[in-house]
Protein backbone atom coordinates (compact mmCIF):
# COMPACT_ATOMS: atom_id res chain seq x y z
CA UNK A 1 0.00 0.00 0.00
CA UNK A 2 1.05 3.34 -0.71
CA UNK A 3 2.25 5.64 2.33
CA UNK A 4 -0.02 8.12 0.69
CA UNK A 5 -2.90 5.99 2.12
CA UNK A 6 -1.44 5.12 5.39
CA UNK A 7 -4.04 6.28 8.04
CA UNK A 8 -2.30 9.08 10.48
CA UNK A 9 -3.40 10.45 13.97
CA UNK A 10 -3.13 13.81 14.65
CA UNK A 11 -3.85 14.25 18.15
CA UNK A 12 -6.64 11.75 18.74
CA UNK A 13 -8.10 12.72 14.87
CA UNK A 14 -8.23 9.40 12.79
CA UNK A 15 -7.25 10.38 9.12
CA UNK A 16 -7.59 7.85 6.61
CA UNK A 17 -4.98 8.85 4.41
CA UNK A 18 -2.46 11.86 4.20
CA UNK A 19 -4.73 14.08 1.59
CA UNK A 20 -5.62 17.15 3.13
CA UNK A 21 -7.62 19.78 1.18
CA UNK A 22 -5.97 23.08 1.66
CA UNK A 23 -8.37 25.97 2.95
CA UNK A 24 -9.04 29.06 -0.08
CA UNK A 25 -11.73 31.15 -0.32
CA UNK A 26 -14.77 30.09 -2.48
CA UNK A 27 -17.55 32.94 -2.35
CA UNK A 28 -19.85 30.11 -1.38
CA UNK A 29 -21.87 31.81 1.73
CA UNK A 30 -24.56 34.44 1.90
CA UNK A 31 -23.78 37.97 1.72
CA UNK A 32 -24.66 37.79 5.62
CA UNK A 33 -21.88 34.93 5.80
CA UNK A 34 -23.75 31.53 5.96
CA UNK A 35 -23.90 28.10 4.90
CA UNK A 36 -25.20 27.77 1.53
CA UNK A 37 -26.35 24.50 -0.23
CA UNK A 38 -23.65 25.10 -2.86
CA UNK A 39 -21.12 24.93 0.17
CA UNK A 40 -22.35 21.41 1.29
CA UNK A 41 -21.80 20.14 -1.84
CA UNK A 42 -18.78 21.22 -2.71
CA UNK A 43 -17.46 19.58 1.00
CA UNK A 44 -19.79 16.49 0.84
CA UNK A 45 -18.00 16.09 -3.00
CA UNK A 46 -14.78 16.08 -1.58
CA UNK A 47 -15.27 13.69 1.47
CA UNK A 48 -17.15 11.31 -0.80
CA UNK A 49 -13.52 11.46 -3.07
CA UNK A 50 -12.12 10.34 -0.07
CA UNK A 51 -9.61 13.30 1.26
CA UNK A 52 -8.96 12.63 4.31
CA UNK A 53 -9.53 15.75 5.97
CA UNK A 54 -10.74 18.52 4.77
CA UNK A 55 -9.92 22.49 5.88
CA UNK A 56 -12.91 24.56 5.38
CA UNK A 57 -12.63 27.66 3.22
CA UNK A 58 -11.60 30.82 5.47
CA UNK A 59 -14.12 31.03 8.58
CA UNK A 60 -14.19 35.06 9.71
CA UNK A 61 -14.70 35.24 13.32
CA UNK A 62 -15.54 38.91 13.61
CA UNK A 63 -17.78 40.91 11.07
CA UNK A 64 -15.01 43.69 10.54
CA UNK A 65 -12.90 40.65 9.81
CA UNK A 66 -14.53 39.61 6.47
CA UNK A 67 -12.59 39.95 3.23
CA UNK A 68 -15.44 40.08 1.13
CA UNK A 69 -19.27 40.20 1.50
CA UNK A 70 -19.64 36.16 0.40
CA UNK A 71 -17.38 34.66 3.21
CA UNK A 72 -18.43 31.75 5.43
CA UNK A 73 -18.70 34.01 9.43
CA UNK A 74 -18.58 31.90 12.75
CA UNK A 75 -19.23 35.23 14.47
CA UNK A 76 -23.09 34.65 15.48
CA UNK A 77 -24.83 31.50 17.14
CA UNK A 78 -27.39 31.91 14.37
CA UNK A 79 -24.41 30.47 11.94
CA UNK A 80 -23.86 26.97 14.19
CA UNK A 81 -26.75 25.47 12.53
CA UNK A 82 -25.72 25.98 8.72
CA UNK A 83 -22.34 25.18 9.84
CA UNK A 84 -23.76 21.96 11.81
CA UNK A 85 -25.19 20.74 8.14
CA UNK A 86 -21.89 21.64 7.13
CA UNK A 87 -20.12 19.26 9.24
CA UNK A 88 -23.10 16.62 8.86
CA UNK A 89 -22.35 16.61 5.01
CA UNK A 90 -18.73 15.17 5.66
CA UNK A 91 -19.41 13.17 8.44
CA UNK A 92 -21.97 11.11 6.39
CA UNK A 93 -19.67 10.22 3.44
CA UNK A 94 -16.71 9.32 6.03
CA UNK A 95 -14.47 12.24 5.95
CA UNK A 96 -12.92 14.52 8.66
CA UNK A 97 -13.57 19.15 8.52
CA UNK A 98 -11.50 20.84 10.22
CA UNK A 99 -12.83 24.72 10.47
CA UNK A 100 -9.94 27.49 9.70
CA UNK A 101 -10.64 30.47 11.52
CA UNK A 102 -9.23 34.09 11.03
CA UNK A 103 -9.50 37.49 10.36
CA UNK A 104 -8.82 39.52 7.41
CA UNK A 105 -7.18 42.15 9.38
CA UNK A 106 -6.30 45.18 6.30
CA UNK A 107 -6.97 43.06 3.17
CA UNK A 108 -10.46 43.99 3.27
CA UNK A 109 -12.80 46.85 1.57
CA UNK A 110 -14.70 49.39 3.27
CA UNK A 111 -17.56 48.01 1.15
CA UNK A 112 -16.93 44.62 2.53
CA UNK A 113 -16.75 46.00 6.10
CA UNK A 114 -18.83 49.22 6.42
CA UNK A 115 -15.77 51.21 8.22
CA UNK A 116 -12.11 51.72 7.65
CA UNK A 117 -10.20 47.95 7.98
CA UNK A 118 -8.60 47.63 11.03
CA UNK A 119 -4.80 46.61 11.36
CA UNK A 120 -1.56 46.40 13.55
CA UNK A 121 -0.58 49.72 12.77
CA UNK A 122 -2.08 52.42 10.79
CA UNK A 123 -1.78 53.05 7.18
CA UNK A 124 -3.51 55.32 4.24
CA UNK A 125 -5.95 52.13 3.80
CA UNK A 126 -6.83 51.37 7.07
CA UNK A 127 -6.54 52.54 11.09
CA UNK A 128 -4.29 51.20 13.94
CA UNK A 129 -6.21 48.58 16.56
CA UNK A 130 -6.50 50.38 19.94
CA UNK A 131 -5.91 47.76 22.86
CA UNK A 132 -9.86 47.14 23.51
CA UNK A 133 -10.20 46.05 19.53
CA UNK A 134 -7.00 43.67 19.95
CA UNK A 135 -8.64 41.96 23.41
CA UNK A 136 -11.91 41.82 20.92
CA UNK A 137 -10.75 39.97 18.27
CA UNK A 138 -8.80 37.59 20.63
CA UNK A 139 -12.58 37.09 22.12
CA UNK A 140 -13.79 36.74 19.10
CA UNK A 141 -11.63 33.87 18.42
CA UNK A 142 -12.18 32.07 21.50
CA UNK A 143 -16.03 32.39 20.57
CA UNK A 144 -15.17 31.76 17.14
CA UNK A 145 -13.75 28.12 18.55
CA UNK A 146 -16.89 27.37 20.83
CA UNK A 147 -19.15 27.78 18.16
CA UNK A 148 -16.98 25.45 15.77
CA UNK A 149 -17.08 22.82 18.64
CA UNK A 150 -20.81 23.19 18.85
CA UNK A 151 -21.18 22.62 15.12
CA UNK A 152 -18.92 19.56 15.49
CA UNK A 153 -15.79 20.43 14.04
CA UNK A 154 -13.39 18.02 14.04
CA UNK A 155 -10.73 20.65 14.98
CA UNK A 156 -9.25 24.18 14.42
CA UNK A 157 -6.81 25.83 11.71
CA UNK A 158 -5.81 29.44 13.09
CA UNK A 159 -5.06 31.40 9.65
CA UNK A 160 -1.72 32.90 10.58
CA UNK A 161 -0.77 33.17 6.64
CA UNK A 162 -1.64 35.33 3.68
CA UNK A 163 -1.39 38.37 5.15
CA UNK A 164 -4.30 38.12 7.40
CA UNK A 165 -4.65 39.78 10.81
CA UNK A 166 -2.46 36.96 13.03
CA UNK A 167 0.13 37.27 9.58
CA UNK A 168 -0.17 41.04 10.51
CA UNK A 169 0.89 40.61 14.02
CA UNK A 170 4.15 38.31 13.46
CA UNK A 171 5.30 40.03 10.27
CA UNK A 172 7.86 43.68 10.78
CA UNK A 173 6.28 44.88 7.54
CA UNK A 174 2.56 45.10 9.24
CA UNK A 175 3.33 45.77 12.44
CA UNK A 176 4.96 48.50 13.99
CA UNK A 177 4.24 48.98 16.77
CA UNK A 178 6.65 49.47 19.75
CA UNK A 179 4.20 49.00 22.67
CA UNK A 180 2.55 45.26 24.35
CA UNK A 181 2.04 43.85 20.63
CA UNK A 182 4.89 44.42 18.79
CA UNK A 183 8.54 45.94 18.23
CA UNK A 184 10.23 42.91 19.18
CA UNK A 185 9.87 39.18 17.65
CA UNK A 186 8.09 38.28 21.35
CA UNK A 187 5.77 41.11 21.52
CA UNK A 188 4.75 40.41 17.94
CA UNK A 189 4.13 36.84 18.60
CA UNK A 190 1.90 37.94 21.81
CA UNK A 191 -1.23 38.36 19.81
CA UNK A 192 -1.27 34.42 17.75
CA UNK A 193 0.04 33.55 21.37
CA UNK A 194 -2.51 34.51 23.35
CA UNK A 195 -5.79 33.56 21.38
CA UNK A 196 -3.68 30.08 21.48
CA UNK A 197 -3.40 29.88 24.83
CA UNK A 198 -6.99 31.16 25.10
CA UNK A 199 -8.26 28.37 22.77
CA UNK A 200 -6.84 25.04 24.46
CA UNK A 201 -8.77 26.16 27.48
CA UNK A 202 -12.04 25.50 25.53
CA UNK A 203 -10.91 22.76 22.97
CA UNK A 204 -11.92 19.24 24.04
CA UNK A 205 -9.46 16.76 24.41
CA UNK A 206 -9.00 15.09 20.93
CA UNK A 207 -9.88 17.92 19.41
CA UNK A 208 -6.73 19.29 17.16
CA UNK A 209 -5.34 22.89 16.72
CA UNK A 210 -3.41 23.91 13.64
CA UNK A 211 -1.54 26.89 12.53
CA UNK A 212 -1.40 27.70 8.89
CA UNK A 213 2.24 29.89 8.89
CA UNK A 214 4.29 31.46 6.28
CA UNK A 215 7.54 30.89 5.93
CA UNK A 216 7.95 33.88 3.90
CA UNK A 217 5.61 36.74 3.10
CA UNK A 218 7.20 38.28 0.17
CA UNK A 219 6.62 41.80 0.54
CA UNK A 220 8.32 44.86 -0.45
CA UNK A 221 9.66 45.26 2.46
CA UNK A 222 10.93 42.60 5.13
CA UNK A 223 8.09 40.84 6.54
CA UNK A 224 8.19 36.97 7.37
CA UNK A 225 11.59 35.49 6.24
CA UNK A 226 12.68 32.04 6.51
CA UNK A 227 15.14 32.43 10.00
CA UNK A 228 12.04 34.31 11.26
CA UNK A 229 9.45 31.57 10.77
CA UNK A 230 11.57 29.06 12.42
CA UNK A 231 11.66 31.06 15.36
CA UNK A 232 7.98 31.34 15.21
CA UNK A 233 7.62 27.64 14.97
CA UNK A 234 10.06 26.89 17.96
CA UNK A 235 7.36 29.08 19.94
CA UNK A 236 4.39 27.46 18.13
CA UNK A 237 6.19 24.03 19.60
CA UNK A 238 6.39 25.37 22.93
CA UNK A 239 2.17 25.93 23.41
CA UNK A 240 2.23 22.45 21.84
CA UNK A 241 -0.44 23.35 18.85
CA UNK A 242 -0.73 19.77 17.14
CA UNK A 243 -0.35 20.54 13.36
CA UNK A 244 1.17 23.21 11.27
CA UNK A 245 0.90 23.92 7.67
CA UNK A 246 3.58 25.69 5.87
CA UNK A 247 3.02 28.29 3.43
CA UNK A 248 3.80 32.04 1.78
CA UNK A 249 2.96 35.12 0.46
CA UNK A 250 1.04 37.93 1.22
CA UNK A 251 -2.81 38.32 -1.23
CA UNK A 252 -2.66 41.92 -1.21
CA UNK A 253 1.11 41.78 -1.77
CA UNK A 254 2.38 38.55 -3.54
CA UNK A 255 -0.27 36.65 -4.55
CA UNK A 256 1.33 34.50 -6.98
CA UNK A 257 4.08 33.63 -4.41
CA UNK A 258 1.09 31.93 -2.89
CA UNK A 259 -0.64 29.94 -5.75
CA UNK A 260 2.63 29.64 -8.61
CA UNK A 261 1.46 28.95 -11.88
CA UNK A 262 -0.41 30.93 -15.18
CA UNK A 263 -1.14 34.63 -14.50
CA UNK A 264 -4.99 34.91 -15.81
CA UNK A 265 -4.56 38.49 -17.18
CA UNK A 266 -8.00 38.68 -18.71
CA UNK A 267 -9.72 36.72 -15.72
CA UNK A 268 -8.73 39.37 -13.40
CA UNK A 269 -8.72 42.57 -14.93
CA UNK A 270 -12.73 42.12 -15.53
CA UNK A 271 -13.01 42.21 -11.89
CA UNK A 272 -11.46 45.85 -12.60
CA UNK A 273 -13.89 49.19 -14.03
CA UNK A 274 -13.33 49.28 -17.82
CA UNK A 275 -11.63 52.67 -17.54
CA UNK A 276 -8.38 50.39 -15.62
CA UNK A 277 -8.76 47.17 -17.19
CA UNK A 278 -5.72 48.35 -20.36
CA UNK A 279 -3.46 49.55 -17.42
CA UNK A 280 -4.17 46.31 -14.76
CA UNK A 281 -3.67 44.08 -17.89
CA UNK A 282 -0.16 46.11 -19.02
CA UNK A 283 1.03 45.39 -15.26
CA UNK A 284 -0.30 41.91 -14.49
CA UNK A 285 1.74 41.07 -18.86
CA UNK A 286 5.07 41.75 -16.62
CA UNK A 287 4.26 39.08 -14.52
CA UNK A 288 3.18 36.30 -16.84
CA UNK A 289 6.12 33.58 -16.94
CA UNK A 290 7.61 34.72 -13.59
CA UNK A 291 5.93 32.42 -11.30
CA UNK A 292 5.99 29.18 -13.32
CA UNK A 293 5.34 26.01 -10.85
CA UNK A 294 8.20 24.24 -9.03
CA UNK A 295 6.61 21.27 -7.20
CA UNK A 296 5.93 21.65 -3.71
CA UNK A 297 7.68 25.00 -3.78
CA UNK A 298 6.91 25.07 0.18
CA UNK A 299 9.14 22.10 1.11
CA UNK A 300 12.79 23.99 1.81
CA UNK A 301 11.02 26.01 4.24
CA UNK A 302 9.05 22.97 5.87
CA UNK A 303 12.70 21.18 5.88
CA UNK A 304 13.82 23.88 7.89
CA UNK A 305 11.01 24.20 10.33
CA UNK A 306 10.95 20.08 10.79
CA UNK A 307 14.16 20.27 13.49
CA UNK A 308 12.49 22.77 15.73
CA UNK A 309 9.27 21.20 15.67
CA UNK A 310 9.63 17.63 17.49
CA UNK A 311 7.10 15.51 16.64
CA UNK A 312 4.35 17.66 15.86
CA UNK A 313 2.99 17.04 12.44
CA UNK A 314 3.74 19.03 9.05
CA UNK A 315 1.29 20.29 6.13
CA UNK A 316 3.03 20.77 3.14
CA UNK A 317 0.96 22.99 0.80
CA UNK A 318 2.04 24.31 -2.77
CA UNK A 319 1.91 22.76 -6.22
CA UNK A 320 2.09 18.98 -5.57
CA UNK A 321 1.18 17.35 -8.55
CA UNK A 322 2.63 13.91 -9.33
CA UNK A 323 1.65 10.93 -6.73
CA UNK A 324 5.10 9.99 -7.15
CA UNK A 325 6.44 13.13 -5.54
CA UNK A 326 3.86 13.06 -2.76
CA UNK A 327 5.33 9.68 -1.74
CA UNK A 328 8.78 10.59 -1.70
CA UNK A 329 8.28 13.74 0.35
CA UNK A 330 6.22 11.58 2.91
CA UNK A 331 8.54 8.80 2.93
CA UNK A 332 11.67 11.19 3.34
CA UNK A 333 9.91 12.46 6.40
CA UNK A 334 9.84 16.39 4.97
CA UNK A 335 6.09 16.62 5.26
CA UNK A 336 3.10 14.22 7.41
CA UNK A 337 0.43 15.33 5.16
CA UNK A 338 0.13 16.49 1.70
CA UNK A 339 -2.10 19.65 1.25
CA UNK A 340 -3.45 20.96 -1.97
CA UNK A 341 -6.39 23.07 -3.14
CA UNK A 342 -6.10 24.00 -6.76
CA UNK A 343 -6.22 19.71 -7.56
CA UNK A 344 -9.35 19.55 -5.59
CA UNK A 345 -11.18 22.38 -6.85
CA UNK A 346 -10.66 20.20 -10.59
CA UNK A 347 -11.04 16.85 -9.31
CA UNK A 348 -13.20 16.22 -6.01
CA UNK A 349 -12.28 12.56 -6.45
CA UNK A 350 -8.59 13.08 -7.10
CA UNK A 351 -7.68 10.86 -4.40
CA UNK A 352 -10.35 8.20 -4.80
CA UNK A 353 -9.12 8.03 -8.39
CA UNK A 354 -5.16 7.60 -7.31
CA UNK A 355 -6.21 4.85 -4.66
CA UNK A 356 -8.05 3.05 -7.24
CA UNK A 357 -4.69 3.29 -10.02
CA UNK A 358 -6.43 5.39 -13.03
CA UNK A 359 -4.18 8.04 -12.39
CA UNK A 360 -1.03 9.08 -11.50
CA UNK A 361 -1.12 13.18 -11.80
CA UNK A 362 -3.61 15.70 -10.83
CA UNK A 363 -4.83 17.27 -14.04
CA UNK A 364 -5.01 20.94 -12.76
CA UNK A 365 -2.54 22.90 -14.81
CA UNK A 366 -2.28 25.85 -12.46
CA UNK A 367 -3.62 28.30 -14.86
CA UNK A 368 -4.99 29.95 -11.61
CA UNK A 369 -8.77 30.81 -13.14
CA UNK A 370 -10.10 29.39 -9.97
CA UNK A 371 -8.40 32.06 -8.35
CA UNK A 372 -9.24 34.67 -10.70
CA UNK A 373 -13.22 34.09 -9.59
CA UNK A 374 -12.68 35.39 -6.18
CA UNK A 375 -12.21 38.73 -7.38
CA UNK A 376 -14.88 38.69 -9.63
CA UNK A 377 -17.12 37.79 -6.46
CA UNK A 378 -17.80 34.24 -8.70
CA UNK A 379 -17.70 30.88 -6.92
CA UNK A 380 -14.72 29.47 -7.22
CA UNK A 381 -14.51 26.28 -9.05
CA UNK A 382 -12.32 25.09 -12.31
CA UNK A 383 -12.63 27.74 -14.89
CA UNK A 384 -9.60 26.31 -16.57
CA UNK A 385 -11.95 26.56 -20.24
CA UNK A 386 -12.47 30.77 -19.59
CA UNK A 387 -15.15 32.43 -17.80
CA UNK A 388 -18.73 32.30 -19.14
CA UNK A 389 -19.64 35.25 -21.21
Amino acid sequence: MSTLFSPFNLNGLQIKNRFVFSACEDNLATDQGFVTDEMINKNRQLAKGEVGLIISSHITVHPLGRSRKNELGIYSDDMILGLKKLVNSVHNEGGKIIFQLGHAGVQTTEDAIGQLPLGPSASSKNSEMNEDQIKDVIFAFIRGAVRAMEAGADGIQLHAAHGYLINEFLSPYFNRRSDFWGGSEENRFRFLGSIIIEIKKVLPEGIPLLIKLNSNDYTPEEGIMPGLAVSYAKRLAELHIDGMEVSCGTSSRSPWNTCMGDIPVQEISKSFPESQRSKVESFLNTLVGKFELREGYNLEAAKMIRPVMGHIPLFAVGGFRHVSTMEEVVKKGYTDLISMCRPFIREPYLVKHIKEGKITTASCTSCNKCLAAVVNDMPVKCYYKGFPE
